[in-house]
């Protein structure tokens, strides 16, 4: 029998080694599936049609659509790997774009890539990956991934400019041991570079960067399509109660918004709470968004509890910093105490719990950010 794990850290030959790799049509994922066919693995790429882009133009910014759909089948045919395509656009709405909408109404900043990962991903696809009896799913996230003894741990990426495990923590353990990223020990130039040698047409196609169905960031615009009786007028107040203008839909703003208030003031207003019962916004001072407290709610833990009995360190956004905290848990909620100060943290956004060892540092799941 043979003892010597593959790159996968499966203990078969990647001849034997079927595996699914999710292919958007972007530079990594399309990699990805350079690097596998390199190795010598059975490959199916397979790419997700999740919404109806009728009016897309070249320069687009964001991902999955009909364009990137054709780089993938490009990429399928240069690398000669079988290549499907998945219809997922009903299951799409229902499941991050109602999401994403509803979230908003709820005076929430919602996060839909990591809806979307959760639901379309890592729960449909995973199943398509075993229906076809795939050995793993393999992606061209950003993280890092270690396997032993069948069990796979989530890191941050090497890169950390690029890392996506904040989007990631919802990933189910079933899921983890299941999937591979082998991009989490490469720095993006490096997978450009690969691109580039494989001869593939994506090498410099650039980043996607706008949530793929908010075309230029206009999230109003598409809460305005599905929802046009969300707009509703209300009270702007201060935090003491004093009305101080009028908005027209909270769905127009976030916390820790400055711009677009619209209120004369000696000093900066910032968005600082969201009512949607009474459909008021709250602004305030910078200083009143500093907070140390965060009540948390559906917590996907990817560790024993006891590894919480510790510091740890957390994301409140995808883009903040690690931050030294303490968590205490109980049931799918959590009580979140922040080492140091952070300002606007806004519900509806992730929280992601870290350890620190050897390897990195070391995702032990996370939860949504009820209140703060």
């Amino acid at each position: 029998m043979n003892t010597k794990l593959n790159s996968i850290g499966l203990d078969k030959d990647p001849k034997d080694t079927k595996v699914v790799i999710a292919m958007s049509g972007g530079v990594d994922s399309s990699t990805v599936a350079g690097i596998m066919k390199k190795e010598g693995y059975k490959i199916i790429g397979v790419t997700l049609k999740l919404y109806d882009d009728n009016k897309e133009s070249k320069n687009t910014k964001q991902c999955c659509t009909g364009q990137d759909i054709m780089d993938a089948k490009r990429v399928a045919q240069k690398l000669d790997i079988d290549h499907k395509i998945f219809y997922y656009q009903s299951k799409f709405k229902e499941s991050v774009v109602d999401n994403f909408v509803e979230s908003y109404l709820n005076g929430e900043t919602p996060i839909p890539c990591v809806q979307c990962n959760k639901t379309v991903k890592f729960n449909d696809l995973f199943q398509e990956s075993k229906n076809l009896k795939a050995d793993a799913l393999i992606t061209g996230h950003y993280v890092k991934s270690l396997t032993k003894n069948n069990t796979t741990n989530m890191y941050r990426a090497v890169d950390e400019n690029r890392d996506q495990s904040y989007f990631l923590f919802n990933t189910t353990r079933e899921q983890l041991n299941y999937l591979r990223f082998p991009l989490g020990g490469m720095f993006k130039s490096e997978t450009r570079e690969i691109a580039k040698e494989l001869g593939l047409n994506v090498a410099d196609k650039p980043d996607s960067q706008d949530i793929c169905f908010v075309p230029n960031g206009d999230y109003v615009s598409v809460i305005e399509k599905i929802r046009p009786d969300a707009f509703k007028k209300g009270n702007i107040k201060s935090s003491d109660g004093k009305v101080l203008g009028v908005h027209n839909g909270i769905v127009n703003f976030t916390i820790g918004q400055r711009r677009g208030i619209k209120i004369a003031a000696k000093d900066p207003l910032y968005v600082i709470n969201i009512d949607p019962k009474k459909n008021e916004i709250i602004v305030g001072p910078k200083i009143e968004l500093l907070k140390k407290d965060i009540i948390l709610r559906d917590l996907n833990l990817l560790a024993d509890k006891k590894d919480f009995d510790k510091e740890i360190f957390v994301k409140v956004r995808s883009t903040g910093k690690l931050i030294r905290s303490k968590l205490n848990i109980k049931d799918k909620f959590a009580h979140l105490n922040l080492f140091d100060d952070e300002f606007g943290i806004s519900p509806g956004q992730a929280c992601v719990f870290y350890s620190k060892d050897k390897f990195g540092d070391k995702v032990l799941g996370g939860g949504w950010i009820s209140k703060s």
